[in-house]
């Protein structure tokens, strides 16, 4: 006990000097000249605030809060009982209350950061269908988000088509392109296949930095319409521009809620079951009688359908898009998100979003060291919840993953 003490004081030395290390050069390099004083300052509230919870760590690794089990127990399953005999449906129809209700309730500032929250969950969900149910690796999401959003700048600055009639074209090019992207890679597993889908993405990238005459190249594509809807006024139907954030707020609300909904029909139809076989196991997949090659091809298109959908929304409300916006960087937050909320749960993946969109605004008070603070939350949440924040209730393991 004593030996494995004092490695856990030994691991804080060490963590509590490397904090000072990587702390020092961001608030002590100043223009004037060094300064230690605020660094130290900080570096000391960091260090008190670690050792007293490595020391209650320790304590009730001897025991010493055994006594506060049976209470905590007891209120914990009361708590569970009392969650159970709520219905599901009144329980959902409080949280679309909320959501409904939230842009009455707060500010534009608020309004565009759950805009960016819900576009990342179509977007998240989009993915947890390749990554969470079918198990395959993809690190280059993102090329379906621009498929999208190029298909809608484009159709809307040529040839003046609505967003409503261009979210399913998008969609379709967006599913074509998962199609292609996905065909070479059938016969991939593991890291092979992370870096082929990362090639696609950075070819899907460059080439509409490059493709002038289409594009625009890096230059992007200016002049793109929002959403429009039909209002009764006056005894006639007027056309409306649906431009002000509240009421792009309502139609990106809608979208996810739509894709909550087919993701989770598709997780608990026979494909989605097909989907977690190919995860487990593709070989016992392939002996059962499933078509391995043909439902990875799916997955592919169906996750770049979501893609598709964020995307389209995401040109209609920036009415700008350019290449700068689908580097790779944006795929692998998005594949951080699934990972953070838990591969194949839709709540985890709705968790992850409000995570790492919402919590970096949350930090926004720390000024220059808010994204030092917000990565070091996220490091402690993976190391405590490793299986996500709310895991799949249906995922498996592996013989050789449980040895």
């Amino acid at each position: 006990m004593t030996i494995r003490a004092s490695k856990l004081w030994l691991g804080y030395g060490v963590a509590m000097a490397w904090f000072f290390v990587l702390l020092w050069p961001l608030l002590g390099i100043k223009a004037e000249g060094l300064e230690f004083a605020e660094s130290i300052s900080i570096w000391l509230k960091v260090a008190v605030a670690a050792a007293i919870l490595l020391g209650l760590h320790q304590l009730k690794q001897g025991g010493l809060f055994r006594f506060l089990e049976k209470p905590t127990q007891a209120a914990s399953a009361a708590a569970d009982a009392l969650a159970a005999r709520v219905p599901r449906w009144l329980a959902l129809c409080a949280v679309a209350a909320c959501a409904l209700a939230f842009p009455m309730l707060t500010e534009r500032y608020a309004h565009d950061v759950a805009i960016s929250v819900l576009v990342y969950i179509i977007l998240g969900l989009g993915l947890n269908v390749v990554v969470g149910l079918a198990g395959l690796l993809d690190l280059g999401y993102i090329a379906f988000f621009g498929v999208g959003a190029y298909t809608y700048a484009l159709l809307s600055v040529h040839f003046e088509l609505s967003f409503w009639l261009c979210l399913p074209i998008a969609a379709c090019f967006s599913a074509i392109a998962g199609c292609i992207i996905g065909y070479p890679t059938l016969r991939m597993r593991g890291d092979y296949l992370a870096i082929v889908t990362l090639g696609f993405g950075e070819i899907v990238r460059i080439v509409i930095n490059n493709w002038m005459s289409l594009t625009n190249g890096p230059n992007g594509v200016l002049g793109i319409k929002s959403p429009g809807a039909y209002w009764f006024k006056d005894g006639s139907f007027e056309h409306i521009w649906l431009n002000s954030l509240e009421q792009l707020y309502y139609i990106i609300l809608g979208l996810a809620m739509l894709t909550i909904v087919a993701v989770y029909r598709l997780n608990y139809s026979r494909i989605g079951r097909a989907f977690e076989a190919v995860r487990e196991d593709q070989t016992a997949a392939e002996l059962m009688g499933v078509n391995t090659l043909r439902l990875k091809l799916l997955a592919y298109a169906m996750g770049a359908v979501f893609g598709g959908i964020a995307g389209t929304f995401f040109a209609a409300r920036m009415k700008f898009v350019s290449p700068e916006s689908f580097t790779f960087i944006e795929s692998a937050m998005v594949l951080a998100m699934v990972v953070l909320g838990g591969m194949g749960s839709i709540p985890g993946v709705i968790l992850g979003s409000l995570a790492l969109i919402a919590l970096p605004e949350v930090f926004r008070g720390f000024e220059m060291y808010r994204m030092f603070v917000f990565g070091g939350v996220m490091a402690v949440m993976m190391i405590f919840r490793p299986k996500g924040l709310w895991p799949a209730k249906r995922m498996g393991a592996r013989s050789e993953e449980r040895d």
